[in-house]
């Protein structure tokens, strides 16, 4: 099909981009893996499961109420369970292909005047011991199965790591009747006053979680972290301990914590690799783009997670701003950037608050420290913390030689999983990580898009 705007990813920012550039006149394409609209913040369940008051499970459902109603007004064409695994540039623009459905064995094709980046992110995870039973899962996804299944992962849970994710997890578990045995935060709060000024509209939202966790008596442990993971076949309980000054284990407070569920993160990290694959600048390893959400490629731009990890209120901010610069361009005018002064000011004030979060909850210094050599690193190859530090005492010095030595990084998951820890043993500054294609695509796919190039001729 072909398309104005192809707006890639249907969260906060994709449907705010789409919904602008829609009420400009522009024809959009609103393109998701998932089978509704809403991303993982304003994820819904199923309708087969006819739930009574999923607005429960949401902050902020007045937005999302907003949002779902204008698109189903709008002459945007939602385009659910397309996986997008690669964007082409072109002579006549961006041609999006996308693995349909469940099976992800037939590509198709969206070619677009422009492409809207709005990829989202992903959760970290860094090992421990016993971080791969069953039973261990993600912060993000003990939240999704809550939110889109309706189920809760066990009766008992520990939610453990660092980031202000772990406040509506925590809430939201207590809340669905799971004990919450403990908050485990290896960061310092008492830091959080430091930043008051640029973390002002945030302090509220934070203390309303707070106040959920007391009435549902849930322990707060500051300055601890999960040191072990316990059980022979499935999770039985967790060690904690407190943490120095310096991220480094106090002897002597360990101690033990059971529980059937551990919801476990360590912050967010953008998806840039479609964005890279495009050739898109990055700064550091967020999309780099200017003051219209552009990026240095003509005809692409980015909004959201994608261009820095900052929450569901920036993403609406810098998708609307997209969504008219966009429509403004493809017209061939000069956008009037007081059209959306409202919005660019949103997103100056919540980018500030986004940095004080992130200089607040930063994983602990010495986490390497307590993750033994037989610890699980890249769980697609099942490579050890001890095989990757032999590779380093083979004299690798960076993530890629590590990756040839070890395989660690070469599964399913291409390192999106396994990078980030891989890179802390190995002691090298993260970096983006250039992959061909965004998801694994069937060889018969990549066949096909050759034999259609070579019938097309040279571009």
């Amino acid at each position: 099909m072909r398309t104005d705007l192809a707006v890639i990813g249907a969260g906060p920012a994709g449907l705010a981009a789409a919904l602008a550039a829609d009420r400009r006149g522009l024809r959009v394409a609103l393109i998701d893996a998932a089978p509704e609209p809403g991303g993982q913040f304003y994820r819904q369940p199923a309708a087969g499961l006819r739930a009574q008051r999923p607005r429960v499970l949401h902050h902020r459902w007045r937005t999302w109420a907003r949002l779902r109603d204008r698109l189903a007004t709008s002459s945007v064409r939602v385009l659910g369970e397309h996986h997008v695994w690669c964007v082409e540039r072109t002579p006549d623009g961006p041609a999006v292909h996308a693995l349909l459905g469940p099976e992800q064995e037939k590509s198709v094709e969206v070619r677009a005047t422009a492409v809207l980046l709005a990829t989202g992110g992903y959760e970290t995870v860094l090992p421990f011991p016993g971080w791969t039973l069953p039973g261990v899962v993600t912060a993000g996804g003990a939240q999704a199965m809550l939110k889109g299944g309706l189920v809760v992962p066990g009766r008992t849970a520990v939610v453990a790591g660092t980031g202000p994710l772990l406040l509506p997890v925590a809430a939201g578990l207590a809340a669905a009747s799971v004990r919450v045995a403990a908050l485990v935060e290896s960061a310092d709060p008492g830091r959080l006053p430091r930043h008051a000024g640029a973390l002002a509209g945030k302090l509220p939202e934070g203390a309303g979680y707070a106040a959920r966790l007391l009435r549902h008596r849930v322990p707060f442990l500051a300055r601890h972290t999960v040191v072990r993971a316990h059980g022979d076949h499935r999770l039985t309980g967790v060690t904690v301990a407190a943490l120095d000054a310096h991220g480094r284990v106090r002897p002597g407070t360990e101690r033990r914590l059971p529980c059937d569920t551990l919801a476990v993160s360590h912050g967010m990290l953008p998806h840039t690799d479609l964005a890279e694959s495009l050739g898109c600048r990055l700064d550091g390893l967020t999309v780099a783009v200017d003051a219209e959400q552009r990026t240095d490629v003509p005809g692409v731009w980015a909004a959201g997670e994608a261009t820095g990890i900052g929450g569901a209120a920036l993403a609406l901010a810098e998708g609307h701003i997209a969504g008219r610069s966009i429509a403004a361009r493809l017209r061939g005018t000069v956008p009037d950037p007081g059209a959306w002064a409202p919005a660019a000011r949103a997103r100056a004030r919540l980018r500030g608050s986004a940095a004080a979060l992130d200089a607040v909850y930063a994983p602990p210094a010495h986490w390497t420290d307590r993750v033994t050599d037989d610890t699980v690193v890249c769980r697609c190859e099942e490579v050890t913390a001890g095989e990757v530090r032999a590779g380093l005492a083979l004299g690798a010095g960076d993530v890629r030689t590590v990756k040839l030595l070890t395989r660690a990084g070469m599964g399913w998951c291409q390192g999106r999983m396994c990078e980030p820890a891989v890179t802390g043993l190995a002691g090298c500054e993260p970096a983006p990580s250039r992959r061909p294609f965004a998801r694994p695509v069937p060889l018969g796919v990549l066949a096909e898009q050759h034999e259609q190039q070579t019938e097309r001729g040279p571009s």
